[in-house]
């Protein structure tokens, strides 16, 4: 089983630049985000994260996400990657990815691309996009699901209503443009960071 968030919320940077890597990844750390993900759709995604793993070191984990291919999975982790998130299950992206021993997080909507996930080695599942699956189907997913079984919900997360996201089950969150966005300065990113810890540790 790959390591897990001390506190499951995983920032999704989409859209930052090589440029930003370093400042971004570090107030990111310093505000209690230790896992860091670059989705590949962002310039130049492999040097950031690369650039991240190094200065970061064994302070975070640093991961991508979009990942659609077996390919880009081998250059992630010579990058220094340590997980891999898809908006989608792919079996054959989710057991490259343990075969490298690399955390697995694949987007499901459905119980069976739930069950279907676990079984070929997930580590967690991304319920995405989550606002479509709504909490009653969560709430029903979740009590079938092993209780092992790490649910990150993914789109439509905001400080306000993470309590609500919990009381249906979900563990975790990816947090994207409500976190970042490309051209929002370092200090509007670090105050919509600490949003987010306080909501969630107020809620566990």
């Amino acid at each position: 089983m790959s390591p897990r968030p001390s506190r499951k919320l995983i920032a999704i940077l989409r859209g930052i630049t090589p440029d930003e890597a370093k400042s971004v990844s570090e107030m990111l750390v310093e505000k209690g985000f230790d896992w860091i993900e670059v989705p590949l759709n962002s310039p130049n995604a492999f040097d950031s994260i690369e650039r991240m793993a190094k200065h970061l070191g064994e302070r975070a984990h640093i991961g991508a996400g979009t990942v659609l291919n077996e390919d880009d999975i081998i250059r992630i982790k010579e990058a220094g990657g340590t997980f891999i998130v898809s908006p989608n299950f792919d079996i054959d992206v989710v057991q490259q990815t343990k075969k490298l021993n690399m955390g697995s997080y694949p987007g499901v909507l459905t119980p069976s691309e739930c069950f279907a996930a676990l079984k070929a080695g997930a580590d967690a599942l991304k319920l995405f996009p989550a606002t479509a699956i709504g909490g009653v189907n969560i709430q029903a997913m979740r009590a079938v699901l092993p209780e092992a079984t790490d649910l990150y919900a993914v789109g439509g997360c905001n400080p306000e209503n993470l309590g609500e996201w919990l009381s249906y089950g979900v563990d975790g969150f990816g947090i994207g443009s409500a976190l970042y966005k490309p051209g929002k300065s370092v200090a509007e990113i670090a105050k919509s960071a600490e949003a987010f810890v306080e909501a969630f540790d107020k809620h566990v």
